[in-house]
């Protein structure tokens, strides 16, 4: 029904909206702008890698241990996160992704600038995930998993405090929420979630090398983000369909992919700062009053005064 081609770009997205989805979490909610979220995905790629070619454990302990070490690692790397803030915590994350990537390519453990080939595919109960329609099911179930925490982190206390961090530090502080460990929290969950994306994309691919994670990566993911609706739950989502799937349906403009999706924040930033579909951005008033109640009950009514006339 669905070519090879088609499937493995669906996995792409679906690997990309987890990550997008999950800098979220950091960006969106808890407004702790971050450059650096490739070196989290790289890690989580990294560590399951390394625990199935080198000890041969099981897919279940790889996609647990690169979920769990990622996370732990984002809470130290977030440090930074209390002592500096906005545009020196953009530097901070910044330099993160940059030392990580030195790490993958110049400690022979990660298997240097040659990279790990020959990971294995999923095999979960005996049944083994080597692409096509399972491996797209698996890496959506993720996406949805991942969709699932954002949505019940924006409804609880945790979700409150996020925002109330990201409008004013001090006022948040003021009425008792711990500032310090919110952020911690923050980087921890986000980290965790691309650590798992990380996973997913090496099994799938079957091969990584440190150029993978680079800094103009993470670029790319927050850009998602950043184009979709920051803090939305749909926003990320339609960004990283939108500017990781164009690439693939348009590759005469490859070579210029970086210029266009520079391009585009900039516009974005200028003209619809709140991105294409996130809290009071034209599309989206558009749509709400297209698709609200009162709006559909005005139309009928104008009909009906139509009708009789």
């Amino acid at each position: 029904m669905f070519s090879g081609y088609i499937i493995s770009v669906a996995i792409f997205v679906g690997i990309w909206v987890t990550l997008a989805l999950s800098l979220n979490i950091l960006t969106g909610y808890a407004g702790q702008v971050s450059l650096g979220h490739a070196a989290f995905f790289g890690i989580g790629a990294y560590t399951s890698a390394i625990l199935s070619l080198k000890y041969g454990l099981p897919f279940g302990v790889d996609f647990l241990g690169a979920v769990v070490v990622t996370g732990l690692i984002g809470m130290v790397l977030g440090l930074p996160s209390l002592r500096v803030r906005h545009d020196f915590l953009v530097l901070a994350t910044m330099g993160v992704n940059f030392v990580v990537v030195a790490v993958f390519k110049y400690v022979d453990f990660f298997g240097g600038a040659m990279g790990l080939v020959n990971i294995p595919a999923p095999n979960i109960l005996g049944y083994s995930f080597r692409g096509g329609i399972p491996y797209l099911a698996l890496v959506w179930a993720f996406a949805v998993f991942t969709w699932l925490v954002s949505w019940y982190v924006s409804k609880t206390w945790v979700g409150l405090a996020f925002h109330t961090v990201r409008i004013d530090e001090e006022a948040a502080a003021a009425v008792g929420v711990s500032v310090p460990r919110f952020k911690i929290y923050a980087f921890a969950i986000s980290s965790a979630l691309a650590g798992g994306a990380g996973c997913l994309y090496g099994h799938f691919i079957g091969s990584l090398f440190p150029d993978t994670f680079v800094f103009v990566e993470s670029i790319v993911i927050l850009s998602m983000v950043i184009f979709g609706g920051v803090g939305t739950l749909r926003g990320p989502i339609l960004g990283a369909i939108i500017l990781k799937a164009a690439p693939e349906l348009l590759r005469f403009v490859q070579d210029y992919r970086f210029t266009i999706y520079g391009a585009l924040l900039v516009l974005m930033m200028l003209f619809q700062p709140m991105g294409l579909i996130g809290d009071d951005s034209f599309l989206w008033r558009s749509l709400t009053r297209l698709f609200s109640p009162s709006a559909r009950q005005v139309a009928k009514g104008d009909e009906a005064g139509e009708v009789g006339s």
